[in-house]
């Protein structure tokens, strides 16, 4: 009788730890399926996004434009107290006419991610993402896909570089905005995350966060001093 208790005994235990190897192996299937259904996601809205961007970009003559990128990145140097170098105001401003976007939304931007300062070799606080890096305050996971979509080299040097780190802004709203096709989800996808955004609709009903709103009412304050000159 005992033996045949031991014996029951052991089988019990053994199917416990089966089923919960089991266990373990469908949720890690789950998990990974999962990450498979947001990577799948995303090479769609990537291949969407490169495949509506045209093929050539026509401009008019330097000469006539050069004048008001430079007096705009006078502006934004002025804004920032200096802390803004010209030269990246200017390289910000000439690129951001390349995809359509107002360069002060996206000054305004480097100035929430980087706290006024507008330090290229920040580094952001820890989280279970990791860290952010740079002036646009890309993450390790994120900057590889945004420079292939830009057909940009990656290295993670390179996030402290300022140029490149506004390219990447640059492309990475541009996408945002040919996704949502709004700037209120485009910025809070930016700040949280696609799927970040997704959770912050779920809880609050809409995609105006506090990151969405004051970067756009900043960047509207530059256009009115503009108008009131």
């Amino acid at each position: 009788m005992l033996l045949v208790a031991v014996t029951f005994f052991t089988v019990h235990q053994w199917n416990q730890k089966e089923e919960k190897t089991l266990a373990e192996k469908n949720q890690q299937l789950e998990n990974k399926n999962e990450k498979l259904v947001t990577e799948n996601d995303r090479l769609k809205s990537t291949n969407d996004y490169l495949k509506g961007q045209p093929v050539e970009t026509s401009e008019k003559n330097g000469y006539h434009t050069w004048p008001a990128i430079e007096k705009k990145a006078e502006q934004l140097v002025k804004d920032s107290g200096g802390e803004f170098k010209k030269s990246w105001a200017m390289y910000l401003v000439r690129e951001s006419k390349r995809y359509e976007i107002d360069p002060s939304l996206v000054y305004e931007l480097l100035k929430v991610e980087t706290g006024g300062t507008f330090d290229p070799e920040l580094v952001g606080p820890e989280t279970k993402y990791g860290h952010a890096y740079g002036m646009s305050q890309f993450m390790k996971n994120t900057a590889p896909w945004i420079a292939d979509m830009a057909d940009l080299p990656y290295e993670d040097e390179l996030l402290f570089d300022p140029y490149y780190s506004m390219q990447l802004s640059l492309v990475y709203l541009d996408f945002l905005k040919s996704k949502y096709e709004n700037w209120d989800e485009a910025l809070t996808a930016y700040h949280r995350g696609m799927g970040g955004l997704e959770q912050y609709k779920e809880e609050n009903g809409h995609a105006e966060s506090w990151y969405a709103e004051e970067i756009q009412e900043k960047a509207d304050t530059h256009t009115t001093v503009a108008i009131a000159k």
